[in-house]
């Protein structure tokens, strides 16, 4: 039963990613209204809501944008930078939002920035600790106890993020339409990407959620 749950979500995260990426390629041939590239829809959404202190630079690589609470920069992936279409604005105003939750100490941010140590540690570690725990699972289970551990915090992580991610484009979606980047027709549109792209955290979850349980039903019959 457990693989055929594994299988399912293996082949339900291909779907959403195939579905991801098809959508950002049909929406990155529709161009914004008045042509804002993504680094002018960084800058704006900044002005807009008195942030300061916040870069904004191009980095290699698609769909890896991200936001760096650390050095409060806005990581673009080059098409998202330079482009001037509704998937490249819907993506660097989500970034922002991510921007604007930190600069108003939005609360699921700061508790996912708290736990990133941990997480870090854990992710370095925990399929080691797993696998010898699993081994050695009549003889030492405590190993096996402290790998569950390890992955309850990569499972934390991944909850805690739905929140953040999904308010962050609550954010962009609800700025897009009152700055006027977006129309009637192409806020759907761009509904539509980040609705896609917050799926994917979803069933990252869920999978993990699962894997979790599995590791302890292992524990539960050692």
């Amino acid at each position: 039963m457990i693989w055929i749950i594994f299988i399912g979500f293996t082949i339900l995260s291909w779907v959403i990613s195939s579905g991801l990426k098809k959508r950002f390629k049909r929406y990155s041939k529709i161009p914004t209204a008045n042509g804002m590239t993504g680094r002018d829809v960084v800058e704006k959404m900044l002005r807009d809501n008195q942030i300061t202190g916040v870069k904004v630079g191009a980095i290699s690589g698609q769909l890896t944008d991200h936001y760096n609470p650390v050095n409060k920069t806005i990581n673009l992936s080059r098409d998202v930078y330079y482009g001037n279409s509704i998937a490249a604005a819907a993506v660097a105003a989500h970034e922002t939002g991510h921007a604007l939750q930190h600069a108003k100490s939005y609360a699921p941010l700061k508790i996912r920035s708290a736990i990133v140590p941990a997480v870090s540690f854990a992710s370095k570690w925990m399929q080691w600790v797993l696998l010898g725990g699993i081994l050695l699972m009549n003889s030492f289970p405590q190993l096996l106890f402290f790998g569950i551990l390890l992955f309850a915090t990569t499972t934390l992580f991944s909850f805690v993020t739905l929140p953040v991610e999904i308010n962050a484009s609550h954010r962009a979606l609800g700025w897009l339409r009152e700055s006027g980047i977006t129309t009637l027709e192409t806020q759907d549109q761009a509904f539509d990407a980040l609705k896609w792209a917050a799926y994917t955290y979803v069933v990252a979850a869920l999978s993990s959620l699962a894997t979790l349980l599995y590791y302890i039903m292992l524990f539960n019959r050692r």
